[in-house]
């Protein structure tokens, strides 16, 4: 071959290696996937949800109220995106079941759990939390994930395996002063995503955490309410903005991914740069 033929062929395959790293010649990296998003008809999780869409799924949202699946399917199908949804409180083994129930009626199955369903429902020191606050963050924010993958990886091992992320929060590396239930249990899903890791591991299934930090939802409005309060917390972090929940989405799908078929039982930190691990 001819030294300018062999240039122009090299030229052309690391051409082919740049694109696809740059995901220029990527398409649709999640088609034909079926994804279960909790908690999914705002904030962070619709966020996620309308992005799983994106890029190729078909995607059920749920929540706990008939009215706000109805809008979140409504918006994302008006944007030509293949959604449904179903409303399901995940603290209710018939709902839950309800859901993946209706993933496998509608798709055939199911290879994608996104689990983003949480509660804060205490504000204050850790020595005033009485045992119904505990038991009421705990059951939500950490039994409910687990029973819910447990519910889902038996159809996930019938389409030869599957991805589960679940969302914990800087919080869990961090802890919020006044938020000392959350954050313990936040922390909780930290071991929870590191002991399904290794368990579901044989049955090709994938298990990481995403772990945002201060990102502007209606959950996290107190922190930043006010101007003085957004600058305040502006202050704490090295990119000098809040998060919008777009910046959690593209992480979640990357982690659903065939390019992450080798990364399980990892936490990923989308924080702006707050300090949270070495």
């Amino acid at each position: 071959m001819h030294k300018t033929g062999l240039l122009g062929l090299c030229a052309r395959a690391w051409n082919s290696v740049r694109m696809a790293s740059s995901g220029m010649t990527r398409r649709d990296p999640l088609a034909n996937k079926v994804a279960l998003v909790t908690a999914s008809t705002d904030g962070i999780g619709f966020a996620i949800a309308r992005r799983l869409a994106q890029d190729g799924a078909h995607v059920v949202v749920s929540s706990r109220k008939q009215q706000n699946v109805d809008q979140a399917v409504a918006t994302l199908q008006g944007e030509g995106l293949s959604v449904t949804g179903t409303v399901c409180h995940v603290g209710k083994a018939e709902d839950r079941e309800r859901l993946v129930a209706t993933a496998v009626k509608l798709h055939g199955g199911i290879d994608i759990l996104v689990s983003n369903a949480a509660v804060n429902p205490f504000f204050g020191s850790i020595m005033d939390v009485t045992e119904e606050v505990w038991d009421k963050t705990l059951d939500i924010n950490v039994k409910a994930p687990a029973l819910m993958i447990k519910a889902v990886v038996p159809e996930m091992e019938k389409r030869g395996g599957g991805s589960v992320v679940i969302v914990s929060s800087i919080a869990a590396f961090s802890p919020s002063p006044g938020f000392s239930p959350y954050n313990v249990s936040k922390t909780a899903l930290l071991g929870l995503n590191k002991t399904l890791a290794i368990e579901l591991a044989p049955r090709n299934v994938r298990v990481n955490c995403l772990a945002p930090g201060l990102i502007k939802t209606s959950f996290s409005r107190m922190l930043w309410m006010d101007k003085e309060k957004e600058e305040s917390m502006k202050e704490t972090l090295r990119i000098r903005r809040l998060g919008e929940p777009e910046d959690c989405a593209g992480i979640v799908s990357f982690l659903c991914s065939e390019d992450a078929s080798y990364i399980t039982g990892e936490t990923v930190v989308v924080g702006g740069g707050t300090p949270s691990r070495l």
